[in-house]
């Protein structure tokens, strides 16, 4: 009899260790249920359809550090080139332009911006890309033209989409290019090869003339 008893509580015990482990697994997938499906949960973008967000979304070009502090210029949503913003830092944003599909905008050292502005200036007076980068290239090689300081930097956030998350004032699917001037600089006193070797690699381009400047391209975030 006292061999029976201990049979029903061993086989009373294994049964409740059974259920116990069975509702662990339960438990277990349960929450990796609700984690894939938090996972799943879609970023909701929207289009880019005012001045503010015309802004918050071109900050993005800038170091996160400096945004408070950019002056941000370009084409309103009422297709107006104006100051969209003052700032007092060392940094420019040129906006995205709103009525080009995409999206592009550049920050760049305020010592470029007589190089950017007579840029802009021919491109009104209907110059075209080849007829600009030769009028540039004389002024700057009669000192007419400032091409700012050495090393000064433009960093680029672009991508195909003009939809934005206005919670990150991140561009969908845009990533980023980073420029510095060096201006008639080449692969030979630079170091760089005049094309890259691979992705995420530095290289110059332009070598030799005023607009001579290092490419750097990170790879896409995942």
């Amino acid at each position: 009899m006292k061999q029976f008893l201990i049979a029903i509580v061993l086989i009373s015990t294994l049964i409740s260790c059974k259920n116990s482990g069975e509702n662990k697994r339960d438990t277990a997938d349960s929450e990796t249920m609700e984690n894939n499906t938090a996972d799943e949960v879609e970023t909701n973008y929207v289009p880019i359809d005012s001045d503010e967000a015309l802004i918050a979304a071109s900050l993005m070009a800038a170091p996160a550090e400096s945004r408070d502090g950019c002056k941000v210029i370009g084409y309103n949503m009422a297709g107006e080139f104006v100051t969209l913003r003052e700032g007092d830092n060392e940094f420019i944003v040129l906006a995205d332009n709103p009525q080009q599909s995409g999206f592009n905008a550049a920050c760049y050292h305020k010592s470029l911006e007589p190089f950017m502005a007579r840029g802009r200036e021919l491109r009104a007076e209907g110059k075209t890309g080849p007829e600009i980068f030769d009028i540039r290239e004389e002024e700057a090689k009669s000192g007419k033209l400032d091409m700012g300081m050495q090393g000064a930097t433009l960093h680029i956030y672009y991508g195909e989409s003009d939809q934005y998350n206005p919670e990150t004032h991140e561009v969908e699917g845009a990533h980023y290019r980073y420029v510095v001037y060096l201006p008639f600089a080449t692969a030979e006193s630079t170091g760089l090869p005049e094309k890259p070797k691979g992705s995420n690699h530095p290289w110059i381009m332009d070598p030799g003339t005023h607009k001579a400047h290092i490419m750097i391209s990170p790879l896409p975030k995942e």
